[in-house]
């Protein structure tokens, strides 16, 4: 069987389409991430506040709570979906938090924590670690 040359390009340009929504779907959770990180790194609760879901917000402003009194950095952010856990996306980071207090610093490495997201109304939302 002989496939049309015009079926065989509505085919892949349907392929290419569908694997572009599966690729933003991960983009959009990792981009949520480093949206987070850097709202904590900026110190900016209202943007911490709105990156997060609703069970997860107390905890990610006593995070932030913890760096009121140092000076923080990031250094080399990059955040990737590494999975999922039913209905959730498991992103994991690579860099660093640095949080430097009477000129001494202290690293936190961001790959030693996997965030999970939940999507609502069509945001990705931090709502836990592992």
């Amino acid at each position: 069987m002989k496939i049309k040359p015009i079926l065989f390009v509505v085919l892949v340009v349907i392929s290419l389409a569908l694997a572009a929504c599966g690729s933003q779907q991960g983009s959009g959770a990792s981009k949520a991430v480093e949206n987070y990180i850097n709202a904590l790194v900026n110190k900016n609760a209202d943007q911490l506040s709105a990156l997060s879901c609703a069970n997860w917000e107390p905890t990610a402003l006593t995070e932030l709570d913890s760096f009121q009194a140092v000076t923080i950095r990031l250094e080399n952010l990059a955040c990737q979906q590494t999975g999922t856990d039913g209905e959730n996306v498991l992103v994991l980071c690579q860099g660093k938090i640095i949080a430097t207090y009477s000129n001494e610093d202290q690293e936190i490495d961001l790959s030693a924590r996997t965030y999970v997201l939940v999507n609502q109304g069509g945001e990705w939302l931090v709502c836990g670690e592992q």
